[in-house]
Protein backbone atom coordinates (compact mmCIF):
# COMPACT_ATOMS: atom_id res chain seq x y z
CA UNK A 1 0.00 0.00 0.00
CA UNK A 2 1.32 3.41 -0.97
CA UNK A 3 2.04 5.88 1.83
CA UNK A 4 -0.87 8.25 2.30
CA UNK A 5 -3.33 6.12 0.33
CA UNK A 6 -6.38 4.57 2.02
CA UNK A 7 -6.44 0.84 2.56
CA UNK A 8 -9.74 0.68 0.67
CA UNK A 9 -11.33 3.42 -1.42
CA UNK A 10 -14.96 3.35 -2.55
CA UNK A 11 -15.96 5.87 -5.22
CA UNK A 12 -19.51 6.51 -6.47
CA UNK A 13 -20.50 2.89 -5.89
CA UNK A 14 -23.94 1.83 -7.11
CA UNK A 15 -25.56 -1.60 -6.80
CA UNK A 16 -28.92 -2.10 -8.47
CA UNK A 17 -31.10 -5.21 -8.32
CA UNK A 18 -33.22 -6.21 -11.28
CA UNK A 19 -36.96 -6.41 -10.74
CA UNK A 20 -38.57 -7.57 -13.99
CA UNK A 21 -36.97 -5.25 -16.57
CA UNK A 22 -35.87 -2.44 -14.26
CA UNK A 23 -32.92 -1.99 -11.91
CA UNK A 24 -33.40 -0.43 -8.47
CA UNK A 25 -30.32 0.76 -6.62
CA UNK A 26 -29.91 -0.46 -3.05
CA UNK A 27 -26.51 1.24 -2.84
CA UNK A 28 -26.67 4.63 -4.52
CA UNK A 29 -23.55 6.72 -5.14
CA UNK A 30 -21.63 5.73 -2.00
CA UNK A 31 -18.10 7.04 -1.52
CA UNK A 32 -16.02 6.03 1.52
CA UNK A 33 -12.46 5.29 2.55
CA UNK A 34 -11.07 2.79 5.05
CA UNK A 35 -7.70 3.43 6.66
CA UNK A 36 -5.25 0.96 8.09
CA UNK A 37 -5.88 0.20 11.79
CA UNK A 38 -9.31 1.87 11.67
CA UNK A 39 -12.79 0.66 12.58
CA UNK A 40 -15.32 2.28 10.28
CA UNK A 41 -18.89 1.66 11.42
CA UNK A 42 -21.78 1.76 8.98
CA UNK A 43 -25.10 2.22 10.77
CA UNK A 44 -28.75 2.51 9.87
CA UNK A 45 -32.05 0.69 10.06
CA UNK A 46 -32.68 -2.62 8.30
CA UNK A 47 -33.21 -2.05 4.59
CA UNK A 48 -30.85 0.92 4.32
CA UNK A 49 -28.33 -0.94 2.13
CA UNK A 50 -25.60 -1.74 4.68
CA UNK A 51 -25.29 -5.47 3.93
CA UNK A 52 -25.62 -4.87 0.19
CA UNK A 53 -22.65 -2.51 0.42
CA UNK A 54 -20.63 -5.22 2.20
CA UNK A 55 -21.49 -7.98 -0.27
CA UNK A 56 -20.73 -5.65 -3.17
CA UNK A 57 -17.25 -4.99 -1.79
CA UNK A 58 -16.51 -8.73 -1.65
CA UNK A 59 -18.20 -9.47 -4.97
CA UNK A 60 -20.98 -11.75 -3.81
CA UNK A 61 -23.72 -10.64 -6.22
CA UNK A 62 -24.93 -12.54 -9.26
CA UNK A 63 -24.03 -10.24 -12.12
CA UNK A 64 -26.95 -11.55 -14.16
CA UNK A 65 -29.39 -9.95 -11.72
CA UNK A 66 -27.42 -6.93 -10.52
CA UNK A 67 -25.94 -3.83 -12.09
CA UNK A 68 -22.83 -2.51 -10.35
CA UNK A 69 -20.87 0.62 -11.21
CA UNK A 70 -18.28 2.83 -9.57
CA UNK A 71 -15.03 1.81 -7.93
CA UNK A 72 -13.83 -0.31 -5.02
CA UNK A 73 -10.09 0.31 -5.11
CA UNK A 74 -7.73 -2.05 -3.29
CA UNK A 75 -4.01 -2.05 -4.09
CA UNK A 76 -4.68 -0.08 -7.29
CA UNK A 77 -7.23 -2.65 -8.49
CA UNK A 78 -10.90 -1.86 -9.05
CA UNK A 79 -12.42 -4.96 -7.48
CA UNK A 80 -15.76 -4.72 -9.27
CA UNK A 81 -13.95 -5.21 -12.60
CA UNK A 82 -12.35 -8.49 -11.52
CA UNK A 83 -13.48 -11.84 -12.85
CA UNK A 84 -14.48 -14.58 -10.41
CA UNK A 85 -11.08 -16.30 -10.49
CA UNK A 86 -9.23 -13.13 -9.50
CA UNK A 87 -11.88 -12.19 -6.92
CA UNK A 88 -11.47 -15.59 -5.26
CA UNK A 89 -7.81 -14.77 -4.66
CA UNK A 90 -8.84 -11.57 -2.85
CA UNK A 91 -11.66 -13.03 -0.75
CA UNK A 92 -10.36 -14.68 2.39
CA UNK A 93 -6.75 -13.75 1.72
CA UNK A 94 -7.02 -9.93 1.54
CA UNK A 95 -10.61 -9.34 2.68
CA UNK A 96 -12.15 -11.44 5.43
CA UNK A 97 -15.93 -11.46 5.87
CA UNK A 98 -17.82 -12.14 9.10
CA UNK A 99 -21.37 -12.88 8.02
CA UNK A 100 -24.51 -11.88 9.90
CA UNK A 101 -25.90 -15.40 10.39
CA UNK A 102 -23.13 -17.91 11.15
CA UNK A 103 -25.44 -20.91 10.83
CA UNK A 104 -26.21 -20.15 7.18
CA UNK A 105 -22.63 -19.03 6.50
CA UNK A 106 -21.20 -22.38 7.60
CA UNK A 107 -21.45 -25.68 5.72
CA UNK A 108 -23.72 -27.97 7.79
CA UNK A 109 -22.03 -31.08 6.35
CA UNK A 110 -18.46 -30.21 7.35
CA UNK A 111 -16.82 -30.17 10.77
CA UNK A 112 -15.94 -26.62 11.76
CA UNK A 113 -12.23 -27.40 11.96
CA UNK A 114 -12.30 -28.52 8.33
CA UNK A 115 -14.04 -25.31 7.32
CA UNK A 116 -11.34 -23.19 8.94
CA UNK A 117 -8.65 -25.34 7.33
CA UNK A 118 -10.28 -24.98 3.90
CA UNK A 119 -9.31 -21.28 3.77
CA UNK A 120 -5.68 -22.16 4.48
CA UNK A 121 -5.75 -24.93 1.88
CA UNK A 122 -6.99 -22.51 -0.78
CA UNK A 123 -4.84 -19.48 0.00
CA UNK A 124 -1.60 -20.81 1.47
CA UNK A 125 1.09 -23.38 0.72
CA UNK A 126 1.04 -24.85 4.23
CA UNK A 127 1.48 -28.59 4.52
CA UNK A 128 -1.20 -30.59 6.32
CA UNK A 129 0.50 -30.54 9.73
CA UNK A 130 1.00 -26.77 9.53
CA UNK A 131 -2.64 -26.25 8.61
CA UNK A 132 -3.87 -28.40 11.51
CA UNK A 133 -1.66 -26.48 13.92
CA UNK A 134 -2.85 -23.14 12.54
CA UNK A 135 -6.51 -24.19 12.89
CA UNK A 136 -6.01 -24.96 16.59
CA UNK A 137 -4.15 -21.68 17.04
CA UNK A 138 -7.01 -19.74 15.40
CA UNK A 139 -9.65 -21.47 17.51
CA UNK A 140 -7.76 -20.61 20.67
CA UNK A 141 -7.29 -17.04 19.44
CA UNK A 142 -11.05 -16.52 19.04
CA UNK A 143 -11.77 -18.00 22.46
CA UNK A 144 -13.03 -21.48 21.55
CA UNK A 145 -12.32 -23.90 24.44
CA UNK A 146 -11.11 -27.46 23.78
CA UNK A 147 -10.29 -26.67 20.13
CA UNK A 148 -9.39 -30.25 19.19
CA UNK A 149 -12.80 -31.48 20.35
CA UNK A 150 -14.81 -28.56 19.00
CA UNK A 151 -13.01 -28.71 15.66
CA UNK A 152 -14.56 -32.13 15.04
CA UNK A 153 -18.08 -30.89 15.72
CA UNK A 154 -20.63 -29.65 13.19
CA UNK A 155 -22.20 -26.16 13.18
CA UNK A 156 -25.55 -27.33 14.57
CA UNK A 157 -23.77 -28.77 17.62
CA UNK A 158 -22.43 -25.38 18.66
CA UNK A 159 -24.06 -22.37 20.32
CA UNK A 160 -24.68 -19.17 18.35
CA UNK A 161 -21.71 -17.52 20.06
CA UNK A 162 -19.41 -20.45 19.25
CA UNK A 163 -20.52 -20.46 15.62
CA UNK A 164 -19.79 -16.75 15.42
CA UNK A 165 -16.30 -17.40 16.76
CA UNK A 166 -15.78 -20.04 14.06
CA UNK A 167 -16.85 -17.57 11.36
CA UNK A 168 -14.40 -15.01 12.76
CA UNK A 169 -11.62 -17.63 12.78
CA UNK A 170 -12.32 -18.31 9.10
CA UNK A 171 -12.29 -14.58 8.33
CA UNK A 172 -8.91 -13.96 10.00
CA UNK A 173 -7.21 -17.23 9.04
CA UNK A 174 -4.94 -15.58 6.45
CA UNK A 175 -4.50 -12.38 8.49
CA UNK A 176 -6.29 -10.20 5.90
CA UNK A 177 -5.62 -6.45 6.03
CA UNK A 178 -9.39 -5.81 5.67
CA UNK A 179 -12.17 -7.39 7.73
CA UNK A 180 -15.86 -6.77 7.06
CA UNK A 181 -18.09 -7.68 10.01
CA UNK A 182 -21.78 -7.67 9.10
CA UNK A 183 -23.88 -7.46 12.29
CA UNK A 184 -21.40 -9.71 14.18
CA UNK A 185 -23.28 -9.42 17.50
CA UNK A 186 -26.87 -9.92 16.28
CA UNK A 187 -28.81 -12.53 18.30
CA UNK A 188 -26.02 -12.82 20.88
CA UNK A 189 -26.54 -12.34 24.59
CA UNK A 190 -24.93 -9.29 26.18
CA UNK A 191 -21.97 -11.20 27.62
CA UNK A 192 -21.14 -12.95 24.34
CA UNK A 193 -21.64 -9.71 22.44
CA UNK A 194 -19.05 -8.00 24.64
CA UNK A 195 -16.63 -10.90 24.10
CA UNK A 196 -17.01 -10.72 20.31
CA UNK A 197 -16.42 -6.96 20.31
CA UNK A 198 -13.36 -7.36 22.53
CA UNK A 199 -12.11 -10.01 20.12
CA UNK A 200 -12.46 -7.70 17.11
CA UNK A 201 -10.56 -4.98 18.98
CA UNK A 202 -7.80 -7.42 19.90
CA UNK A 203 -7.51 -8.58 16.28
CA UNK A 204 -7.23 -4.99 15.10
CA UNK A 205 -4.49 -4.27 17.65
CA UNK A 206 -2.58 -7.39 16.60
CA UNK A 207 -2.80 -7.12 12.80
CA UNK A 208 -3.55 -3.38 12.34
CA UNK A 209 -6.35 -4.41 10.00
CA UNK A 210 -8.96 -2.00 8.77
CA UNK A 211 -12.40 -3.14 9.92
CA UNK A 212 -15.76 -2.23 8.41
CA UNK A 213 -18.33 -2.84 11.14
CA UNK A 214 -21.92 -2.98 9.92
CA UNK A 215 -24.51 -2.65 12.65
CA UNK A 216 -27.75 -1.00 13.72
CA UNK A 217 -26.63 -0.95 17.35
CA UNK A 218 -25.35 2.52 18.25
CA UNK A 219 -24.11 1.25 21.61
CA UNK A 220 -21.73 -1.08 19.77
CA UNK A 221 -20.62 1.83 17.58
CA UNK A 222 -19.87 4.06 20.57
CA UNK A 223 -17.67 1.36 22.13
CA UNK A 224 -15.68 0.28 19.10
CA UNK A 225 -15.67 2.64 16.11
CA UNK A 226 -13.22 5.34 15.06
CA UNK A 227 -15.43 6.82 12.35
CA UNK A 228 -19.11 6.37 11.55
CA UNK A 229 -21.04 6.47 8.29
CA UNK A 230 -24.81 6.76 8.72
CA UNK A 231 -26.66 5.13 5.82
CA UNK A 232 -30.25 5.76 4.79
CA UNK A 233 -32.11 4.50 1.71
CA UNK A 234 -28.90 3.50 -0.06
CA UNK A 235 -27.00 6.73 0.60
CA UNK A 236 -24.52 7.96 3.20
CA UNK A 237 -26.26 10.86 4.95
CA UNK A 238 -23.60 11.63 7.57
CA UNK A 239 -19.95 10.77 8.02
CA UNK A 240 -17.92 11.81 11.07
CA UNK A 241 -15.59 10.66 13.80
CA UNK A 242 -17.38 8.67 16.49
CA UNK A 243 -16.88 11.53 18.98
CA UNK A 244 -18.32 14.16 16.63
CA UNK A 245 -21.26 11.96 15.67
CA UNK A 246 -22.35 11.39 19.25
CA UNK A 247 -21.62 14.89 20.57
CA UNK A 248 -22.72 16.91 17.54
CA UNK A 249 -25.01 14.88 15.25
CA UNK A 250 -26.30 16.98 12.36
CA UNK A 251 -28.50 15.03 9.95
CA UNK A 252 -32.16 14.61 11.02
CA UNK A 253 -31.87 10.84 10.57
CA UNK A 254 -28.77 10.61 12.78
CA UNK A 255 -30.40 12.76 15.44
CA UNK A 256 -33.55 10.64 15.29
CA UNK A 257 -31.58 7.41 15.65
CA UNK A 258 -29.69 8.74 18.66
CA UNK A 259 -32.87 10.00 20.28
CA UNK A 260 -34.41 6.54 19.86
CA UNK A 261 -31.88 4.99 22.23
CA UNK A 262 -33.52 4.50 25.66
CA UNK A 263 -31.65 6.36 28.39
CA UNK A 264 -31.14 4.83 31.81
CA UNK A 265 -33.30 7.47 33.46
CA UNK A 266 -36.19 7.06 31.03
CA UNK A 267 -39.20 4.77 31.13
CA UNK A 268 -39.17 2.64 27.98
CA UNK A 269 -42.80 3.20 27.19
CA UNK A 270 -43.84 4.71 23.84
CA UNK A 271 -47.24 5.68 25.28
CA UNK A 272 -45.59 7.96 27.85
CA UNK A 273 -43.54 9.70 25.18
CA UNK A 274 -40.24 8.84 26.86
CA UNK A 275 -39.01 6.72 23.95
CA UNK A 276 -38.68 8.52 20.64
CA UNK A 277 -40.01 6.62 17.63
CA UNK A 278 -39.02 7.64 14.10
CA UNK A 279 -42.15 8.19 12.04
CA UNK A 280 -42.67 5.87 9.05
CA UNK A 281 -40.26 3.28 7.69
CA UNK A 282 -37.41 2.90 5.22
CA UNK A 283 -39.06 2.88 1.77
CA UNK A 284 -38.77 -0.18 -0.46
CA UNK A 285 -36.46 0.02 -3.47
CA UNK A 286 -39.39 0.17 -5.89
CA UNK A 287 -41.22 2.90 -3.95
CA UNK A 288 -38.15 5.01 -3.18
CA UNK A 289 -38.18 8.46 -4.73
CA UNK A 290 -34.79 9.18 -6.28
CA UNK A 291 -35.32 12.95 -6.22
CA UNK A 292 -34.91 15.28 -3.27
CA UNK A 293 -34.10 14.40 0.34
CA UNK A 294 -34.94 10.75 0.95
CA UNK A 295 -35.69 11.32 4.62
CA UNK A 296 -38.14 14.18 4.00
CA UNK A 297 -41.28 12.00 4.07
CA UNK A 298 -40.43 10.92 7.64
CA UNK A 299 -40.10 14.51 8.88
CA UNK A 300 -43.11 16.12 7.13
CA UNK A 301 -43.15 19.09 9.53
CA UNK A 302 -39.96 20.37 7.88
CA UNK A 303 -40.93 22.45 4.78
CA UNK A 304 -39.91 21.21 1.35
CA UNK A 305 -38.03 24.48 0.84
CA UNK A 306 -35.61 23.50 3.62
CA UNK A 307 -34.44 20.47 1.60
CA UNK A 308 -32.10 20.46 -1.37
CA UNK A 309 -33.52 19.40 -4.70
CA UNK A 310 -30.45 17.23 -5.31
CA UNK A 311 -28.87 16.69 -1.87
CA UNK A 312 -25.10 16.51 -1.72
CA UNK A 313 -22.61 15.98 1.10
CA UNK A 314 -21.46 19.18 2.84
CA UNK A 315 -18.36 19.37 5.05
CA UNK A 316 -19.75 21.18 8.10
CA UNK A 317 -16.59 20.67 10.17
CA UNK A 318 -13.22 19.17 9.21
CA UNK A 319 -13.93 15.50 8.50
CA UNK A 320 -17.64 15.87 9.31
CA UNK A 321 -19.95 15.54 6.29
CA UNK A 322 -23.75 15.85 6.13
CA UNK A 323 -26.13 15.35 3.21
CA UNK A 324 -28.79 17.99 2.45
CA UNK A 325 -29.23 21.45 3.95
CA UNK A 326 -32.29 20.29 5.92
CA UNK A 327 -29.97 19.68 8.89
CA UNK A 328 -29.71 23.47 9.29
CA UNK A 329 -33.45 23.79 9.89
CA UNK A 330 -34.31 20.50 11.58
CA UNK A 331 -36.15 20.29 14.88
CA UNK A 332 -38.15 17.47 16.40
CA UNK A 333 -41.89 17.52 15.95
CA UNK A 334 -43.54 19.73 18.54
CA UNK A 335 -40.34 21.65 19.27
CA UNK A 336 -39.42 25.09 17.97
CA UNK A 337 -36.57 25.35 15.50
Amino acid sequence: MEIGKPLLEINSLRTGFRVQDEYFEAVDDVSLTLEKNEILAIVGESGCGKSTLATTIVGLHNKANTRISGEVIYQNLNLIDLNETLYNRIRGNDIGMVFQDPLTALNPLMAVGQQIEEVLLYHTKMIKEERKSRVLELMEQVGIPFPEKVGKQYPHELSVGMRQRVVIAIAIACKPPIIIADEPTTALDVTTQAQILDLLNELQDETEAGIILITHDLGVVAETADRVAVMYAGQIVELASVIDLFTDPRHPYTRSLLRSIPQSNEVVDAASGDLHVIRGAVPSLQNLSRKGCRFSNRIPWIPVSDHEENPIMHEVEPGHFVRCTCHEHFHFEGESE
